[in-house]
């Protein structure tokens, strides 16, 4: 019978330095920022928003990247369990991605957003309840800590936006940090620039938010962003993966056929 991270102490879980202390500690963080985002609205629910992504993809980030390869090697239904949790953490992406284009009173928004804290709050529990109990009986007070000390490293410098087409593991994932963590920070200092911003700065902020958003979307989906990935991570609640390499495909062909148009229009 394992004991909930929850229900443990920072000594009983390895100490201050242990990965399982750090993991609780963003816990608690995140219950409290989705009881603000409860009720809130307009630019209150925006810098809420900002500060769960922020706290939320860095977080996942680094389970995938540091915690879930050791739990596939000591555990024997170490795959299942983590890629159970993936499946999780790929429902936030696409979730985020859905509510990134919806507006404040737009219809189904609330849904998605109820959605949102339901699969966070489970991913929660999954993680207290079943995956780090077993972790922490399998590896030595030393190996939490440092695991800590990479998991929070790594953390530092992840990506702090939904990439939903991004593998959830290596390689994909560990090529895909740089670029994005760069990106991304550079967005969240656009958007919270935005929260309350003069009527004369607010179009160019929204400029430069979009472009630093469509370059993340670019970098997505270069091939090797997706490399690594198990794909049964791109079917969410039944849905097939959106075709991406189609998608690619159909947007330069249609580049193309604009381009001799322009070209054909110009000669005559």
């Amino acid at each position: 019978m394992y004991t909930s991270v929850a229900d443990q102490t920072t000594d009983q879980l390895g100490g201050p330095l242990s990965v399982l202390v750090r993991q609780k500690r963003d816990h608690v963080r995140l219950s409290a920022l989705m009881e603000r985002l409860r009720g809130s609205t307009g630019e209150e629910q925006a810098a809420v928003l900002i500060d769960i992504y922020r706290l939320v993809f860095p977080h996942a980030f680094a389970e995938e990247s540091v915690l879930w390869p050791v739990m596939r090697r000591v555990l024997p239904d170490g795959e299942e369990l983590t890629l159970q949790v993936e499946r999780e953490h790929q429902e936030v992406n696409e979730l985020v991605t859905k509510l990134e284009g919806l507006e404040e009173g737009s219809p189904g928004r609330a849904d998605v957003l109820d959605r949102l804290t339901e699969v966070l709050d489970d991913d929660v529990r999954d993680e207290e309840d079943a995956l780090f109990p077993r972790l922490q009986a399998r590896v030595s007070r030393r190996e939490l800590q440092v695991l800590g000390v990479l998991w929070e490293l790594v953390r530092r410098i992840a990506p702090t936006r939904a990439h939903p087409v991004v593998a959830r593991r290596p390689p994909g994932n560990v090529v895909a940090a740089l670029p994005l963590s760069v990106l991304d920070r550079c967005r969240d200092a656009v958007d919270r620039a935005l929260l309350g911003a003069p009527d004369t700065t607010t179009p160019a902020l929204h400029r430069a938010s979009s472009v630093l958003a469509a370059a993340s979307h670019a970098v997505e989906l270069l091939p090797v962003m997706r490399s690594g990935e198990d794909p049964s991570t791109r079917v969410v609640a039944g849905k097939p993966p959106f075709p991406w390499g189609t998608a690619l495909l159909g947007a330069a062909a249609a580049g193309v056929v604009v381009a001799v148009r322009q070209s054909v229009r110009r000669r005559g």
